[in-house]
């Protein structure tokens, strides 16, 4: 490859969120993808230095890896994008959107994609009513066997699956731990997919289905990131046309929220045959037991010139910008 062609790429990985060394390893496989295929790769954290690493280096792209609020919240892309640096990836708003999960749900729903029925209560919420009532209330409305998690985060953490009222005091407890408002949905029973959403200039679209059947009953923080905890199934075991109807909502998810380039799409196909969505990430893990992978290599595609395509892509789309403002 000519250094003409050559790009200069940044991959930021780690940070200080609690899926930090996810992040790092995500960072790693896309940057030894990308620097396998002829471009140099710089990796590093998103420390004190970077801004000014930007203003003296300009790479031409940014990839970044980044998991938790850090990388998916919104906040570091409109600094990158103040700063003038291409990036692969949902722009600011659409990504704080789909870190919200309360929002996201709210504007998938419009779609007329399912969602599970939920609450969001906040901390705050939580104690001026009283625990026993609000949980009383709660059970109430929403029957049993609930999901609990954190409005925002991914990787599963602090996440419980409630299948007795007296496991919800302590889920709404670990659930705060993560974030000062939790979701509490009616856990929809069926099979859990993740469909991967890329767009690498022709429109979003999506890869094959990947179905995940934990060992023990859960998809954990564990069970995604330890090798033989998961067995993964590409394409997912479901029939055809409900395959389709599936990938059609994890496209209409994409475009509800305003994504672009690539996300994962996860929802749970229930025993008619209906998706329902459950979030969106925008920045998906890459690691060697990641589903976004899996997925890239089930449509046949090479995961170093897809990372190397999404990169080409930002750099286009940062030029269209400029020009549209010029």
């Amino acid at each position: 490859m000519s250094d003409f062609n050559r790009l200069n790429v940044l991959v930021l990985a780690g940070g200080i969120s609690h899926e930090r060394d996810v992040s790092l390893r995500s960072g790693r496989r896309v940057a030894d993808a990308v620097q396998a295929h002829g471009h140099r790769v710089v990796m590093r954290e998103p420390d004190a230095s970077l801004l000014g690493y930007l203003e003296a280096e300009r790479p031409d792209v940014v990839w970044p890896a980044l998991h938790g609020a850090s990388g998916e919240n919104g906040a570091l892309r409109a600094l990158l994008e103040a700063a003038g640096v291409p990036y692969v990836g949902a722009r600011p708003e659409p990504a704080r959107l789909a870190w919200l999960k309360p929002i996201a749900k709210t504007v998938v729903s419009r779609t007329g994609v399912r969602t599970p029925t939920s609450v969001t209560l906040p901390r705050e919420t939580f104690r001026e009513l009283g625990a026993s009532a609000v949980l009383g209330t709660l059970r109430d409305h929403l029957g049993s066997p609930l999901v609990v998690k954190p409005s925002q985060g991914g990787s599963a953490q602090g996440v419980t699956l409630v299948d007795d009222d007296a496991e919800l005091p302590r889920a709404m407890v670990t659930a705060y731990t993560y974030a000062d408002v939790a979701l509490l949905e009616r856990k929809v029973v069926g099979t859990e997919i993740a469909i991967t959403v890329l767009d690498t200039g022709d429109g979003p679209q999506a890869l094959p289905a990947v179905e995940i059947s934990p060992n023990h009953g859960v998809y954990s923080f564990e069970a995604r990131y330890n090798a033989g905890e998961t067995h993964f199934f590409t394409p997912a075991r479901l029939a055809p046309e409900v395959a389709a109807t599936a990938a059609q909502a994890a496209v209409d998810a994409h475009n509800a929220l305003g994504l672009r380039h690539i996300s994962r799409v996860d929802l749970i196909v229930d025993a008619d045959g209906t998706p329902w969505f459950l979030e969106a990430n925008v920045l998906p893990g890459l690691t060697e037991t990641s589903l976004v992978p899996l997925a890239i290599q089930a449509a046949g595609f090479d995961l170093g010139a897809v990372y190397v395509g999404l990169a080409q892509l930002a750099i286009r789309d940062f030029d269209a910008a400029l020009l549209g403002h010029s």
